[in-house]
């Protein structure tokens, strides 16, 4: 139980870290707006994924429960959603490019919208915790819902401290980036090892 928690955790960590339009966007509110805009920012992003947590937690949590075969068959579609990402990830530009353009200002509350509404209108989200979340069931006797809350909130935890921190060091990563262009190729391979080691680990 413990180390499929574990795993998970550090599943979590590495895909948090791979550059996304998420933690992107919280970079740039945060050099334009300042610390606390980007911590705004996270903050609508992680309520968002509660939102995503619920939906999984009980609309797959029936589906197990009903019937084993389907279970079955979103794990394999799950390890196919990751193997697909991965060879997105692998398709795409290693390069990382912040805009120069100036962000526009906005309120607290615009801030905390904008995080909350790109992240459950994001379909991609869903898709995601769908194919991940049952991999990570770690208890026979815990009810299912419950374990994909723990999952989602391990999930909600790990995203939201890494974003913090780039949200409180947005001066320092966006300098790093610009000077270690090579960093986006580290960061593109480790996103395709995740998602494949993860899809295999399904499969297998």
């Amino acid at each position: 139980m413990l180390q499929t928690l574990i795993s998970f955790a550090f599943a979590t960590f590495f895909l948090a870290i791979s550059p996304g339009p998420d933690n992107i966007f919280v970079l740039t509110q945060s050099i334009a707006n300042g610390k606390k805009a980007g911590l705004l920012t996270v903050f609508g992003l992680m309520s968002g994924c509660l939102i995503h947590t619920t939906l999984i937690a009980f609309g797959v949590s029936v589906i197990i429960k009903e019937n084993e075969n389907i279970f079955i068959f979103i794990k394999i579609l799950g390890a196919s959603y990751l193997l697909y990402l991965a060879f997105k990830v692998y398709k795409s530009d290693a390069k990382l490019v912040l805009s120069n353009q100036i962000v526009k200002k906005t309120t607290s509350i615009q801030l905390f919208k904008k995080g909350f509404i790109m992240n459950v209108l994001n379909p991609k989200v869903t898709l995601f915790f769908l194919a991940l979340f049952p991999q990570f069931l770690f208890s026979s006797s815990i009810p299912t819902s419950v374990q994909f809350y723990v999952l989602g909130f391990i999930f909600i935890l790990v995203s939201f401290i890494v974003f913090t921190s780039i949200s409180l060091l947005a001066a320092r990563v966006s300098t790093f980036i610009r000077e270690k262009p090579s960093i986006g190729l580290y960061l593109k391979w480790t996103q395709i090892i995740v998602f494949t080691a993860i899809a295999f680990m399904i499969l297998l």
